[in-house]
This record gives structure tokens, sequence and C-alpha cells, in this order.
């Protein structure tokens, strides 16, 4: 049976009575045509059945419709959610994504980049808080980071500051005796510090017992089960017999916790009231869905594409207009109270 030919953009032109010119126009720079044109090229590939050539297209326009993403690593369930929904805007977008896991080292990240760079990523999305935004930023594509310090390159994060004060607000109204919020060492530049600001501040202003609890605990399963262990004991040594209210960083750290008083206890006990942060999937499989603070994951995850896509857009314009300043997009946190704090 003889195979059937592959439409050029010949027969296209043909088909159209345009020149090969204006079909290549179609394809590179549809707004230099009229809309009535972009129809009638739209129409006659429709009954031609043409299938576009994408290695042909990239290597005559040089647009890869490739965008990199830097994660740190996939320990915390929010990074593998985060990519979850990234990866899902390629039904809006039309961008494929290559992903590179760092495990915060940074010059296996920098050598990471340099190969991103090399496929031509028309735009990077950097989760990975290792390599300072002014360094990014000489990049000279379009960036856009997520929830990482972003002096130097546009951003889309959560209002952790809010988010602070909702958490602890809701342990609070359950007039826990002392409140502790767990996170690792974190700078002031980093959104998330903006939990830690957030649970002072109201503590502070209520004069609430308050401590918070800084432990490195890496990123293997074993190293985070062993720091919160030893936070555990020291909770259960310290603070016996009061009603403890628990603001961990993160779902998957709450989770971790709250496993480890089921092991000890065969239950959550009485004077443990927890919250955690990011709404991710593992907040509501755990034994007890965990109440948290939302982070509007999938919000987020498509901000982050569309403001990306809007930089990358400009850039193919005859006469681009690049940013004067990085922009900033900051979503509302919503907070979910579930099982660890709403005990019946």
């Amino acid at each position: 049976m003889k195979q059937k030919k592959n439409v050029t953009f010949d027969d296209i032109a043909k088909y159209t009575n345009f020149s090969k010119t204006t079909i290549s126009r179609y394809f590179n720079n549809p707004d230099s045509l009229t809309l009535e044109n972009q129809e009638i090229i739209a129409k006659a590939l429709a009954e031609l059945n043409y299938k576009e050539n994408k290695v042909a297209r990239i290597l005559a326009n040089g647009k890869t419709e490739f965008v990199g993403i830097i994660l740190p690593h996939l320990h915390n369930s929010y990074y593998s959610e985060m990519l979850n929904l990234i990866l899902q805007t390629y039904e809006q977008f039309g961008y494929k994504f290559l992903v590179f896991i760092g495990n915060e080292q940074e010059e296996i990240e920098r050598r990471y980049i340099q190969e991103l760079l090399a496929y031509k990523i028309e735009g990077l999305i950097v989760l990975s808080h290792t390599i300072p935004s002014d360094e990014l930023a000489k990049l000279q594509i379009p960036i856009v980071a997520i929830e990482r310090e972003d002096q130097y390159i546009s951003s889309v994060k959560t209002d952790n500051y809010m988010g602070g004060i909702q958490a602890t607000s809701l342990l609070i109204k359950h007039n826990c005796d002392v409140f502790f919020h767990i996170n690792s060492p974190t700078p002031p530049q980093i959104p998330a510090y903006g939990r830690i600001q957030g649970f002072l501040d109201i503590c502070e202003e209520k004069h609430l017992n308050h401590r918070i609890i800084y432990k490195t605990m890496g990123n293997t399963y074993d190293g985070m089960q062993k720091g919160l262990q030893e936070i555990l004991d020291d909770l259960d040594e310290n603070y016996s017999g009061l009603k403890k209210g628990v603001f961990v960083s993160n779902d998957t750290h709450a989770n971790l916790l709250l496993n480890l008083l089921f092991r000890k206890y065969g239950s959550l006990p009485e004077d443990y009231f927890i919250v955690g942060f990011d709404n991710s999937p593992i907040s509501t499989e755990s034994v007890i869905p965990i109440s948290t603070v939302g982070q509007q994951m999938e919000k987020i995850a498509f901000e982050a594409v569309n403001l990306l896509v809007e930089q990358m857009n400009e850039r193919k314009k005859r006469k681009p207009v690049p940013l004067e300043e990085p922009v900033h997009k900051v979503i509302t946190p919503i907070l979910f109270r579930r099982g660890t704090t709403e005990k019946s």
C-alpha cells in the first residue's frame, strides 16, 4: 500500500493560492496576517489533514516550545504536587517541560541549567532555593520563581505571613496552653519566613507561651523521621500535661509527626493539636486528615506558567518590550480545618 505523502508548505500554498512566505508567516508570526487569511489557512490545514513537523518548525524559527523546571527534590509532597499541576498546564498553553531535580546542590543545578539552555528552552520555572535570583536573572531568558527568593526575577508565591496568622489563630481558638512552630532555619528573604513571622507576631501580640523549634531534617525519610522524633521527645518530656498547639511548616512533616504520635500512643493524644501548611494531598490521605493552610497550588501553578508565557510571547514580537521590573504575584491562602484540630 502506498504511503501517504506528508503535506508541505508548498501544498498548502497551492491549495490556498497564497505564497509559501505567507504560509510560513502563519506558523511563525500569525499576527502579521489578517484574521480572514488566518481562517482561510486554518481551514485548508484541516481539509488537507496537515500534520505539523515539530522538528522542522524548531529548525525554522528556533522556538522549541520547551520550558525548563528546576526542583530541589521530591521528598516533600508539596513539590511533587506542584510539578504535577505545572505539567497539566500543557493542555492550556501547549508548552512541554524538561524537569531536573538538583537535590539542593549548587554546582549540579548550574550544570542542569546549562543543559536546559542547550535544549533551547524558551523559559524557566525555578522552585529550588539554591542559586540566587541575581545569578538567574543573568541567563537572559524569561524566568518565574515559585516560593523562593525572588528579588531579581518574577515570581508567584503564597501570602505566607497571612498563612502563619491563620494557622496560629486556629490553635488559639482551641485554647492551647503552649504554642510551637516547627521549621527549618529560614532566612528572611525566603517567602516561607513569613510563616515564622506570622506565628511570632500573633503570639507576642497576645502574650502567649510560645516557642519556635528550628530543625534541619534533610531530604530523606529517615532524616525527617529522626528529627521529628527528637522534637516529639522534647515536647513530651518538657511540656507534659499542657495542651500543645503545634504549627508545622509543611504537610509532609505534619504527617510524619502525626504518624509518630500514633506509633507511640495509638491515637492522637488529647493534648496535641496540629496544623500543617500546603494542603498537599498527603494532608487528606493521612491517618487523620490534617488541618492545614492551603496554598491554592493549582492557582499558583497556573499563574506561574501564565506569567512565564506572557514573557515568552513578548519576546516573539517584532519589537519586544522587556519587563522593567520583576512581577511578583501573591496568592491568598485558605485555612482547612480537619481532624487534627477539630476533635469530636
